[in-house]
């Protein structure tokens, strides 16, 4: 491996430590290396904390050693003032000589500017060093400020006969069709994304909380289609308790501390208004767990970037049919007798 792969590789895998408390900013990892050996490290822990850059150099013991080091950076290094100072600043403080960068930050803010702040203060830039896998670190930020939208996840589980839930159902609570594991490696994927999303009749059939209780983590904001205020408002997703957003056809319920009511046009394409007005409250990702007309009008309007699909070993006989999905190229799991299949969308 190529000595600035290695150390990029390393930043990457410091970053992954950030997943799902960054947002909304990137999630960056940083090495700080003296005649070949790790003198520092860091990664960006959370929005509003320091960046991946300061806790790199706020590691490194003897700093008399920043002159004769390179830092490794999975994203460019921020040269504007947000929360913090920009990590530009910082590098030329410090004379590191050399910076090595993954890729370039694609927010309008940064999109070069800090290359350029470095190369103009004679310090001498490598970009593009395992760009692919740093691209993909940050899918969802990418995603976000190249499309405008965030990053669309599917999520569901149907039976070996393909359905996703009965027909009729006696309680008003979720018919398990995985094993406890991959339940809870969906309350896992839950800390990771910042939104989740579900329609009507999931809400009223299921009464879920759409937390991470059996993952620790932060909660995802909720998000909840409800066009003709059906849900009872003693239902979970109105407890206060959690950031909910509800999109609804008509301006009749009144906004709270906690929870916000969004009007859009159910007869228009409700995928793309939906994506718009997640993009206008700054959610970079969102995890869709059903049920099926809701799944189907992302996968229609093809607003998807990833599906995960688990089949679980149940036979339902009769019941809602699982979405249809494009047949692409997947990567199968299996979890014990339970199946996964990850799916992407590269339309």
């Amino acid at each position: 491996m190529k000595i600035h792969e290695k150390y990029i590789n390393r930043c990457i895998s410091l970053a992954k430590n950030g997943l799902g408390a960054t947002y909304p900013n990137p999630m960056v990892g940083s090495v700080i290396v003296y005649e070949d050996k790790i003198i520092g490290e860091g990664w960006h822990k959370k929005a509003g904390g320091p960046h991946a850059e300061v806790n790199a150099v706020n590691s490194v013991k003897d700093k008399s050693l920043l002159k004769k080091s390179t830092i490794y950076v999975s994203l460019e290094p921020c040269s504007h003032f947000g929360k913090t100072p920009p990590c530009c600043d910082l590098i030329i403080e410090n004379e590191i000589p050399n910076v090595v960068i993954g890729t370039v930050d694609p927010n309008i803010m940064v999109a070069g500017n800090g290359i350029k702040k470095l190369i103009e203060a004679g310090i001498h830039v490598t970009v593009g060093v395992l760009e692919d896998e740093c691209n993909e670190l940050n899918k969802r930020f990418f995603t976000f400020h190249q499309k405008k939208r965030p990053y669309i996840l599917l999520k569901w589980a149907e039976s070996q006969d393909a359905f996703i839930a009965p027909l009729e159902k006696l309680e008003k609570k979720p018919v398990w069709i995985t094993n406890t594991y991959s339940r809870q490696l969906v309350h896992k994927w839950r800390t990771e994304e910042q939104a989740i999303l579900v329609g009507t009749q999931t809400v009223i059939d299921d009464n879920p909380q759409l937390n991470a209780r059996d993952w620790h983590g932060n909660n995802p904001v909720r998000l909840v289609l409800d066009q003709n205020n059906r849900i009872p408002k003693d239902n979970a997703v109105f407890d206060n308790k959690i950031k909910t957003i509800v999109f609804t056809g008509s301006e009749t319920s009144v906004s709270q501390e906690n929870t916000t009511f969004e009007v859009i046009d159910f007869k228009q394409n409700i995928a793309e208004q939906i994506v718009n007005s997640l993009y206008k409250h700054n959610i970079q990702s969102v995890i869709i767990e059903g049920g099926l007309q809701t799944l189907q009008t992302f996968i229609d309007a093809n607003l998807w970037d990833e599906a995960r699909i688990f089949k679980g070993n149940t036979f339902l006989k009769e019941g809602i049919n699982a979405p249809l999905i494009p047949k692409t190229s997947s990567e199968k799991y299996k979890i014990e007798e339970d199946k996964l299949t990850i799916t992407k969308n590269y339309d």
